[in-house]
């Protein structure tokens, strides 16, 4: 396997952005978020329940293969101490520094002033959507002992097994089943709704879709198999989004218990989650192939643009809320404002200095220019 894959440098980005416009729908989908409209949009709502099923699944399995990789180049100490500096760090950074302004205007009437309450609220240690950067820091220390043993000869009979599951035209989806059936477990057993790295039924979900990506790069004839499979796996997600709709509009409490109703829409998500991975990165793999040179900077800006995207949102939702327009001008302004403020704060604060580069992760300029001549 080559170190480098085009199609992880693509999907990232694109990912990371719908995460982004994913945020900016928030104060507008009638959910209870950290800002929220007045009014708020059905629409948005039912497109945006379909979308959150596997945007970050489909970055957690990136991220595995990612690990895989460069493991498979640097020696684990090394490996460990990168992603202190990359994961840590900024995880630490932005909880103390970042978060803080998100809590303050959730509920800005219980403080005196932000800077008052700030002290206060930094100690509070709440991740956010920085959850992700938590989760992926536990995750890459466990990918040490896992990459080990991938690449030893204990390891060597069960790939065997897999590359016989991948290569049957059901094989890749046949995974779908056991996610399926983990997570309605999971859920039964830990039911929470929290993100926390402590709550296994989001933990363990997710670590199944890193450790895949690490699996599925492992060897080149299975990461292939997903640029083979890209117009099958498409039309099975089609249907599956369509089962998916029907379930999600329909009412089917007449039928089921509610927990039975549960568990079946946890079992279809998961299998919406997985199918739609295979897809994005099959797709990618069969038509992204290159990595122009503004790609490269995208994927370097695109991190501290994650991490600082949803405290400059809520900043600027908190007063567009409260404009006397619709939710089509507000959210408009919302997502154009947001962007430029975050675009600009990456560009022209971060990406610059080194000093901001490495408390936002990113290797130092010397450093950069030095991975790129490699």
């Amino acid at each position: 396997m080559p170190t480098r894959l085009s199609e992880l440098d693509w999907t990232r980005v694109i990912l990371v952005f719908a995460v982004y416009l994913h945020h900016v729908g928030m104060p507008f989908n009638g959910d209870d978020w950290v800002i929220m409209n007045a009014q708020s949009s059905k629409l948005l709502d039912h497109i945006m329940v379909y979308f959150e099923q596997f945007r970050l699944p489909t970055l957690f399995v990136i991220a595995g293969a990612g690990a895989y990789l460069l493991l498979s180049k640097i020696s684990p100490f090394t490996f460990a101490w990168d992603k202190v500096k990359r994961l840590f760090l900024p995880l630490l950074v932005g909880m103390i520094f970042i978060i803080p302004p998100q809590l303050y205007f959730k509920n800005p009437a219980a403080y005196e002033s932000l800077w008052v309450a700030y002290p206060a609220l930094a100690l509070e240690f709440d991740s956010m959507h920085l959850w992700f950067i938590e989760y992926l820091f536990v995750f890459s220390v466990l990918a040490i002992p896992l990459h080990l043993f991938f690449t030893s000869r204990l390891a060597e009979g069960g790939f065997r097994v897999f590359g016989r599951i991948v290569h049957h035209p059901l094989g890749l989806l046949s995974f779908g089943l056991l996610l399926a059936g983990m997570r309605v477990w999971l859920k039964e057993h830990f039911p929470s709704d929290s993100s926390g790295i402590e709550n296994l039924s989001s933990s363990l979900y997710y670590l199944f879709f890193f450790i895949m990506g690490m699996v599925l790069v492992q060897r080149a004839d299975f990461w292939q198999r997903l640029g083979e499979r890209w117009l099958w796996h498409s039309a099975v997600l089609a249907v599956l989004s369509v089962v998916f709709y029907l379930y999600y509009f329909l009412d089917f409490s007449t039928y089921a218990s509610h927990a039975v109703l549960w568990s079946i829409w946890w079992a279809l998500g998961s299998l919406v989650a997985w199918t739609a991975a295979l897809c994005i990165l099959g797709v990618a793999q069969r038509f992204l192939t290159v990595t122009p040179d503004w790609l490269r900077r995208a994927n370097e800006l695109i991190y501290p643009f994650y991490i600082l995207h949803q405290t400059v949102i809520v900043i600027l939702a908190f007063y567009i809320v409260q404009w006397p327009f619709g939710i089509g001008i507000k959210i408009s302004v919302l997502f154009l404002s947001s962007f430029l403020v975050t675009a600009l704060i990456c560009t022209r604060v971060i990406y610059p200095l080194n000093g901001m580069r490495v408390l936002f992760g990113l290797k130092t300029k010397q450093r950069m220019k030095a991975s790129y001549a490699a």
